[in-house]
């Protein structure tokens, strides 16, 4: 059994992927300003998102999880997370009529700044400095004095979350997430899209629904569901220190919330049961999230389930996999089948990302269209061949029209990357790309349903 969990016994473990910081007095010095601050989100904000995500789990709802790879302080706008917001909120419409579920609306935006790295320095002409570990830890510039980890960026990072999170409360909530106004954008899309005419039955019958609605009376001046939405924030729990420091204790229940985010996850890199970053997550209450690449044996999967859900609560443990295209229907399987038998509760989601990563002849790290779309294929494949529930999706995108993935409709090739390659570190999907894969993910789950339908039907 795990000894007593508190804010800071993480401190006691063996810890991956978090920076040395040379001078411990600015350390602690920024933690204690961190701890002074409000909290960014509220226990409650938790607690509805994980009553959200149970049913997710339960197959009553569909999981969209999106957003920057690593976001930016020098890239910081209103119009930035306007976009971004407004592209998750047109894929969830396309997504919810394919799936005819609600859909759970999580974003990779206020708090996603760290990152993990495959090595701790990096070599430039001869020249080696420490990596860059996203803008919380140090500077994206190859410089020395850059790449020394600097603990005032934590406070930076707060701020622009603070920023952020006002910023996506009031379109969640002031009228900009109008089912209409929703549907218009992705009309636009569908209008201007090489793949169009596809997506334009969809869109139609989207549009039909809306009308018919309205003509029942249900207009967004009558129901507010139909002008407001629910989203959530979430980024990867890397660096403790700042974790640790927005945590706190919820004046309801007594329980300890990392009030960061409403979700937090652990990578691929600092998954390890004995490690810190597993003993940190373990005692909060947030819902949780936690990678699972080819890697990942069934013992190690279901040792973090012990840890990180040990009452088996819905909602609590989201299993985000991201095996690549080639491996996933292989690796898959056996893990599925034996979260299944040991009847443990989690929700399933497909990162086709991470694993799909490939280098260009130009040097520019980029993606696949293909592959990604291959890779959700696979997934959701694997979950009807084994009866289990295939929750959700989670992207690296963008709401701006970058140049950082090759393929979808739009064919951007290798040559192409060079265009508008804006990301710090890895390539994300942008806006024609994400909706393109909303509506060819919606397809497949509106077939799914069809032939389920087809096969009860035959039954009786």
């Amino acid at each position: 059994m795990p000894g007593t969990w508190t804010p800071e016994s993480w401190r006691s473990k063996p810890i991956q992927q978090v920076p040395v910081y040379p001078d411990a007095d600015r350390l602690a010095a920024a933690e204690t300003t961190l701890r002074a601050m409000p909290p960014l989100v509220f226990a409650g904000e938790a607690r509805n998102l994980k009553k959200a995500l149970a049913e997710v789990c339960e197959g009553k709802a569909f999981l969209l999880q999106g957003g920057d790879c690593a976001e930016s302080f020098s890239d910081f706008s209103a119009d930035g997370i306007r976009d971004t917001f407004r592209v998750l909120l047109q894929m969830a419409v396309v997504l919810t009529f394919g799936a005819s579920c609600p859909v759970v609306k999580v974003g990779r935006m206020a708090g996603q700044f760290a990152k993990p790295r495959s090595a701790p320095t990096e070599v430039i002409d001869g020249v080696e400095l420490p990596s860059y570990r996203g803008d919380i830890v140090n500077g994206p510039e190859f410089t020395a004095e850059a790449r020394v980890p600097d603990p005032e960026r934590m406070v930076r990072g707060y701020n622009q979350s603070a920023a952020t999170l006002n910023l996506l409360r009031a379109f969640a909530t002031g009228g900009y997430a109008d089912l209409h106004k929703v549907h218009q954008w992705t009309l636009g899309f569908v209008g201007n899209s090489p793949q169009g005419p596809r997506y334009e039955e969809l869109a139609n019958r989207i549009g039909e629904s809306l009308a018919f609605m309205e003509a029942c009376g249900l207009t967004a001046d009558r129901v507010p569901q139909l002008r407001e939405t629910s989203f959530y924030t979430s980024h990867e729990a890397l660096l403790l220190p700042y974790e640790q420091a927005l945590t706190r204790v919820d004046s309801t229940t007594g329980k300890w919330y990392d009030c960061s985010a409403h979700m937090l996850w652990i990578g691929e890199r600092t998954r390890n049961p004995d490690e810190a970053h597993v003993e940190f997550l373990r005692g909060v209450e947030n819902p949780i999230g936690c990678k699972a690449g080819p890697s990942t044996k069934v013992d190690d999967l279901l040792r973090l389930c012990d840890a990180l859900n040990p009452k088996n609560e819905p909602g609590r443990l989201t299993v985000i996999v991201r095996m690549g295209a080639e491996t996933v229907q292989e690796k898959l399987p056996a893990l599925v089948r034996a979260i299944k038998n040991e009847g443990r509760k989690v929700v399933w989601a497909c990162d086709p990302m991470h694993g799909n990563t490939i280098k260009a002849s130009s040097g520019y790290k980029t993606r696949s269209f293909d592959s990604v779309l291959e890779e959700v294929r696979g997934f959701f494949a694997v979950h009807r061949m084994e009866g289990t529930h295939g929750g959700g999706v989670h992207f690296e995108m963008t709401g701006r029209d970058v140049t950082e993935c090759i393929g979808g409709a739009q064919a951007i090739t290798e040559a192409g990357l060079a265009d508008r390659y804006d990301t710090l570190c890895d390539p994300r999907l942008n806006a024609s790309q994400s909706l393109e894969l909303a509506f060819l993910i919606a397809e497949a789950l509106k077939e799914e349903r069809s032939q389920q339908f087809a096969a009860a039907t035959a039954a009786q």
